[in-house]
């Protein structure tokens, strides 16, 4: 049985767990001296973040079950949603179960050997001096900060009770762990202010939440012990300190993680998990396709802005890049069956060229039985060029669109011409469906298509004044529409520091903005320029009466239950 010490954590863990970080959000005052008006936030790991952080620390071969709950999405980012949400009792659950696997496969004895870094005396009693080696470096990476004495004491004595309870010391070992896995320290990247002594009055993120910052945007993930280090002498508050970590962050391989994690949000892919299409209509559409056409994008996305430090704009006109057999049976296109990822490149005058053509948008962007011009015209306003559209009224009838197989209006084009002449739906149409019409040649799976019912597909149209003919025209003219790089650079902004670009900030964003463009659009050199500047770490003074932790602290209503050990359980 865990003892009163291991309930304590576990039930601490709990009850943190399940507050509402909105509340949390209101404990911090927001004066501060301008132009810093933004407070800390604490921010709910996302799914591919944890698997990250336990890969890292405990290496590939651990397996996580269980399913993570669904993210928020505020602002056009789950980034920014993530400092809103909470944990329900239900996704607590799910973290329990997989804290309990994780731990007991890092203790089982195949693993010992590489993952615990001492022997205890007796495997069969508690040891101190080992739990404190194991727990000390491991709480170290979980929690992203040293652990203090006070929670590495209680961490110790959790070990050691469980293991003179079960007589093992791993099994000790496991139930410490399981109960930082499911702690808040871990499962939300906390972070906390402290005075600038340079600026008298303005406060900025402390060394700790600093290095967090700087990992999750640029590598997704937690900071390594190089990052942690540099942490610990203060060096990340030094320009050139903080200048060797980010260049050596920015020339690592896993910059392509963090440039893959924010395309994954500003694209809005958590919507491929509920994609379906009409099996008799698509037969050769799955969920393994769906999978496989957003990596088609996020492989295509990463080779062009970080392998090849390419243009941004590109992207949306570029004839190259990657197809998996399964892809091509639907592209039409001849590729090796057993070649697993291909490079492809469409042939010059193809319209299937850039990212908007992309089974990824088009597929993504549809109804399961039919395209829908409107939500992929929708879809480019918003998440490419930053132009909120407005939902549409509650009272509209959308019969006649839906009628796919209406005689007299054959083609979405002549449906939607019919359906906004309705005063109250043109305007909105008006900049929607031009655009998206110009992506007609694909069918609602992403399959290349010349007609529709037999009437021929008219792929014409203009974009803010900008006329194009089809698909591989529309992605010239967004290519350059100057709100499709300053909406990128505002939304990497806003998903670096997990919230809204605030008004005293959009003049630094401005520059941003212009130097983007001066240095050829390139995704490496914006992300630097942004992990470099001040502004990037600045928040509002923290509440004087208590710090954050003390405060989640006494909202948590402690109700322990009696729980077996992580051994007993697996």
């Amino acid at each position: 049985m865990i003892t009163r010490t291991g309930l304590r954590l576990a039930a601490l863990a709990v009850g943190v767990a399940a507050v509402s970080l909105t509340a949390v959000a209101a404990d911090y005052a927001a004066s501060s001296p301008a132009p810093a008006t933004r407070e800390p936030v604490a921010v709910r790991l996302n799914g591919t973040q944890y698997r990250q952080i336990i890969a890292d620390v405990f290496g590939p071969t651990i397996e996580i079950g269980g399913r993570f709950e669904p993210g928020l999405r505020k602002d056009g980012l789950l980034a920014v949603g993530s400092g809103l949400v909470t944990v329900t009792t239900t996704g607590l659950g799910e973290y329990d179960k997989m804290a309990r696997s994780i731990a007991a496969q890092v203790t089982t004895e195949p693993q010992r050997s590489a993952l615990i870094p001492c022997t205890p005396k007796d495997a069969k009693k508690a040891d101190a001096a080992c739990a404190k080696e194991f727990l000390g470096e491991v709480g170290k990476l979980l929690y992203r900060r040293p652990l203090s004495r006070e929670e590495l004491k209680a961490q110790i004595d959790v070990a050691g009770e469980s293991a003179a309870t079960n007589k093992d010391f791993y099994a000790g070992l496991g139930t410490s762990l399981w109960t930082m896995l499911i702690s808040p320290e871990f499962l939300f990247r906390q972070e906390f202010a402290e005075a600038d002594p340079a600026n008298k009055g303005a406060y900025r993120l402390d060394s700790y939440s600093r290095a967090a910052r700087l990992s999750f945007f640029l590598w997704n993930a937690a900071p390594d012990p190089e990052l942690l280090a540099a942490a610990e002498k203060g060096e990340l508050n030094k320009p050139e300190g903080l200048q060797r970590q980010v260049d050596r962050m920015v020339a690592s391989p896993r910059l392509e993680g963090g440039v893959r994690a924010y395309f994954t949000d500003m694209l809005g892919y958590d919507k491929f998990e509920g994609l379906a299409k009409d099996v008799v209509i698509f037969p050769k559409f799955n969920f393994k396709v769906a999978a496989e056409a957003e990596e088609q994008t996020l492989r295509t996305i990463a080779d062009h802005l970080v392998t090849q430090r390419a243009d941004y704009r590109a992207l949306f006109t570029t004839p190259k890049t990657f197809i998996s057999p399964m892809l091509a049976s639907i592209y039409s296109v001849p590729v090796d069956p057993d070649g697993g990822w291909q490079p492809f490149e469409f042939p010059k005058g193809d319209p299937r060229t850039g990212i908007l053509a992309h089974i990824s948008f088009t597929a993504l962007h549809s109804h399961p039985g039919r395209s829908s011009p409107t939500l992929r015209g929708k879809a480019l306003r918003e998440l490419l060029l930053c132009q909120k559209v407005p939902d549409p009224p509650g009272n509209v009838d959308f019969t006649l669109i839906e009628d796919a197989e209406n005689p007299k209006f054959k083609t979405a084009r002549e449906r939607l011409k019919a359906h906004a002449s309705e005063a109250m739906c043109a305007g909105c149409h008006k900049i929607m469906d031009p655009i998206g019409l110009a992506l007609e040649h694909f069918d609602s799976s992403g399959g290349y298509r010349t007609s529709e019912h037999g009437a021929s597909i008219d792929t014409t149209g203009e974009l803010d004044g900008q006329k194009f003919a089809d698909a591989a025209d529309l992605g010239r003219v967004v290519s350059n529409h100057p709100a499709a790089p300053s909406c990128l650079v505002t939304r990497m902004y806003s998903y670096g520091v997990g919230r809204a670009v605030e008004r005293s900030e959009r003049e630094m964003v401005a520059e941003l903005q212009k130097s983007f463009a001066a240095e050829g659009y390139r995704v490496p050199d914006l992300m630097r320029h942004i992990a470099l500047s001040d502004q990037f770490y600045r928040v509002a003074k923290p509440s004087a009466d208590k710090p954050v932790d003390d405060k989640l602290k006494s909202k948590t209503e402690a109700s322990a239950q009696p729980a077996t050990s992580v051994a007993a359980r697996e």
